[in-house]
């Protein structure tokens, strides 16, 4: 009897320390530590329009993730301190904030930096080198990743050389920091699944890899890839997973995209990473997308946790 009371008041310190401490649980986290499928992280880009109208500054990004979200790891999107890639003590005060918070920062999503896969073989060596500072910044945050583009012109296959080849660069360069460098599917034949998973294997190395994009996997006007084949595709070579999110019905069920299963795929790849949110819906606002998406990846954690 007296161990029950001891246990008990341990379980009610522990929950009292945690709401102390102003840290709200995630998916699959527990105090009791349940069996975590998978966790939550919060892409930048789910709150692009507050950022863009300088409604919100990045460096209190991670501060509305863990405050107004209760998530604890973050994405960031370079755009939103481009000039800043260099700037030390700017990205130490970045460093500092989510230190403070507790927040983990995962990757740096780069864009506008060059086609890697240029067919113009000093424009694709320049690409490659302007995505060096980004790297950089990405070890001084204590980043695992920055995600990069696959983009390239010509035929499939010279398309697949031509990436594979920049890619392979900025893999070697990221690898002397420990940073890997994944790509999203993200327009073009970037989101053909075959034809991404055929340049990881021309890359063929350990510290380059996919992001998989629930929704990004229109290659043209004419042409949308299957989604749930592609992700299957891609998931071998993930080193981390985006959960894109619009609209959302009645029932708080993402109305484009199936989550139960396309998580069960991520989940069968033997994954169980972060997962980030990146709502791109217009019907909600930012912080309420945000929080349906959360919403609904927690239930189902909930629901495949039981079929574990």
């Amino acid at each position: 009897m007296i161990e029950v009371i001891a246990r008990r008041a341990f379980l009610k310190q522990s929950a009292q320390a945690v709401a102390a401490a102003g840290l709200t649980v995630a998916a699959g986290e527990s105090v009791l530590g349940a069996k975590q499928l998978f966790k939550i992280s919060l892409a930048q880009w789910s709150l692009h329009k507050a950022l863009f109208k300088k409604e919100l500054d990045n460096l209190d990004f991670a501060k509305k993730a863990k405050l107004d979200f209760g998530i604890s790891a973050v994405e960031y999107v370079n755009q939103f301190f481009k000039d800043k890639a260099k700037d030390k003590t700017y990205l130490a005060e970045m460093l500092k904030r989510t230190r403070d918070l507790g927040v983990e920062n995962r990757l740096i999503m780069c864009d506008g930096e060059g086609a890697l896969g240029d067919p113009d073989a000093a424009k694709r060596q320049q690409a490659v080198e302007n995505h060096f500072k980004w790297v950089e910044a990405a070890k001084f945050l204590g980043c695992k990743m920055i995600r990069v583009n696959a983009q390239s012109r010509g035929s499939y296959e010279e398309q697949q050389k031509l990436a594979a080849d920049g890619l392979r660069k900025l893999t070697e360069f990221g690898a002397k920091y420990k940073i890997a460098v994944v790509v999203e599917n993200h327009g073009g034949l970037s989101s053909n699944g075959q034809w991404l998973t055929g340049v990881m294997k021309l890359v063929n190395h350990p510290m380059c890899g996919t992001l998989p994009d629930f929704g990004n996997f229109r290659v043209s006007r004419e042409e949308e890839y299957d989604r749930y084949k592609g992700v299957t595709e891609l998931m071998p070579f993930a080193k981390a997973v985006s959960a894109k999110s619009h609209d959302f019905n009645e029932l708080g069920e993402e109305i484009q995209i199936d989550y139960f299963k396309m998580m069960k795929i991520v989940l069968d790849a033997g994954y169980n990473g972060f997962v980030g949110i990146e709502y791109e819906g217009e019907k909600m606002s930012e912080a309420d997308g945000i929080r349906a998406t959360k919403k609904l990846l927690e239930k189902v954690h909930e629901n495949l946790s039981k079929k574990k």
